[in-house]
């Protein structure tokens, strides 16, 4: 199966005769082929979108609100091929698949109503006869660089506020996930004016160009810090609006009042979905000395318990990562822990069967010298460090760069009101982890990145702020020069 650039409404073939190949990370074996992006088909795109851009912010809020619901109602009827083809090109298991498109256009359906309600406000004016506005205006073509975890998910939360704000985009997917983004794209937006969303495919060096476009004013980006500090350094000169979110290491502390078994299985799947491969993953488990046997017994028999498997089988719980290179950190950040001293009490490995697949692992005598507790892992490893204070807790907890979330095991609300006062992340979940809201900002905080996707802030994030000072009947005024002479109407 080979795809083509969505280009100004339309599928092409590009500059380049090179292509990538896609494969399944369930077994390796190749899906598709897509184009290698040259500097020339971002221009091409870029250039459709600037073309489209001053028609369709003048298309009012309500048709507007109109078009994206229409796109979602696209979404909603061809669900089943996208969670599918989802499945075999990322790996998830089907049923976080399911929950993965239902999050996609449900958020198209969110920011179509929140864009048609919200433009700006009214001030209170210094005088009479004066008018003062807000008015929240788009930027232009927006490029939107998308990871490959969550490739229909974190596409939706760029380009749904981004055309409901009324800008246009130009799409460069992950290299390892491109096939649904242009599914997407040829199902739910052949109904939009030509040039309002465009893909370009490719691998770094596309996402390069886009970002070096000078007629893309705003880049919308989320990956590895690096690629975000390279991003950043390239935008910076001229003066582009940047949307980061850049990764995390997020904490989960137990409380001494937690209940171990239902702590055990909140730690299991807040560390274990998406085989660790999600950015609010817990990559760092924080647990009372006098928990510690407890907890630490029933978390080993649940990821014991997991099946390890392809996406596709319904029984699987944990599917393949999404490639070698992300396995082997995984397998190195398990290899430095070990050699510092930690212990693995179930996984460690990766199985030898094709595929991208590491068993999920949990591990203890963890420390903060080891990479495993610094550094982001993204894949199915659980590392276990006990405390004896929920000061302490609280201070390990904020011992890293970043800066994404955190969550809290407890029943006590004294403990929760402290947590989320002094922890510096930019969600906490307390009993209820990596639970998104639709009306709820998401992002992060220190070298996590600066920005927030959905709710109201997510809109705002795609818009520009102008502030009107309209004197209606266009009086002279006294302090006006020269100042030594009466001003009179």
């Amino acid at each position: 199966m080979e795809k083509l650039h969505h280009i100004n409404g339309q599928f092409t073939r590009g500059a380049s005769t090179e292509t990538i190949a896609v494969d399944n990370p369930a077994n390796g074996q190749i899906i598709g082929h897509v184009p290698l992006g040259t500097p020339e088909d971002i221009d091409t795109a870029v250039q459709a979108a600037k073309s489209a851009f001053d028609a369709w912010k003048r298309v009012s809020a309500s048709e507007k609100a109109e078009l994206l619901h229409e796109a979602s109602r696209k979404m909603r009827a061809h669900a089943h091929e996208l969670i599918e083809l989802l499945t075999r090109e990322e790996g998830k298991p089907l049923s976080e698949n399911e929950e993965e498109v239902v999050w996609t256009y449900s958020t198209f359906d969110y920011y179509a109503e929140l864009g048609r309600h919200s433009r700006g406000r009214v001030l209170p004016s210094t005088e009479d006869g004066v008018l003062n506005m807000v008015i929240k205006e788009p930027y232009g073509v927006v490029g939107c660089i998308v990871p490959w975890n969550y490739p229909l998910l974190l596409l939706a939360w760029k380009v749904a506020p981004a055309l409901a704000a009324g800008n246009t985009v130009v799409i460069k997917p992950s290299e390892m996930t491109p096939l649904t983004a242009l599914q997407l794209c040829e199902i739910a937006f052949d109904h939009l004016p030509p040039g309002v969303v465009n893909v370009v495919t490719g691998d770094g060096r596309t996402g390069e160009a886009l970002v070096r476009h000078p007629d893309v004013p705003m880049i919308a980006f989320t990956g590895s810090l690096s690629t975000g500090q390279k991003i950043a350094s390239i935008a910076a000169p001229m003066m582009k609006k940047t949307h980061f979110e850049l990764g995390g290491k997020d904490a989960f502390v137990i409380a001494d009042d937690a209940d171990p078994e239902l702590a055990a299985r909140a730690v299991a799947y807040a560390a274990l979905i998406n085989a660790g491969q999600v950015c609010t993953s817990t990559e760092r488990v924080y647990v009372p000395q006098r928990l510690a046997t407890r907890f630490t017994d029933q978390l080993v028999d649940l990821v014991k318990s997991l099946r390890l498997g392809d996406g596709m089988d319904a029984e699987t719980d944990i599917g393949p990562m999404i490639g070698d290179k992300y396995r082997q950190k995984v397998i190195d950040h398990i290899a430095d822990a070990k050699a510092k001293g930690a212990r693995v009490l179930t996984g460690g490995r990766a199985p030898d069967r094709p595929g991208y697949f590491h068993e999920p692992t949990v591990l203890v005598d963890v420390n903060h010298s080891m990479k495993i507790m610094t550094e982001e892992t993204f894949g199915p490893a659980i590392p276990l460090m006990t405390y004896d204070s929920f000061d302490e807790a609280i201070r390990l907890a904020n011992d890293s760069i970043y800066g994404l979330g955190a969550c809290l095991y407890t029943s006590d609300a004294k403990k929760a009101r402290r947590f989320f006062e002094d922890v510096k992340a930019g969600t906490i979940w307390i009993n209820d982890p990596l639970t998104d809201n639709y009306a709820g900002p998401f992002g992060g905080m220190k070298y996590t990145g600066g920005g927030r996707e959905l709710g109201e802030e997510g809109l705002d994030e795609f818009r520009e702020t102008k502030h009107v000072h309209w004197d209606i009947e266009a009086r002279p005024k006294p302090w006006w020069l020269p100042y030594h002479k009466e001003v009179r109407p």
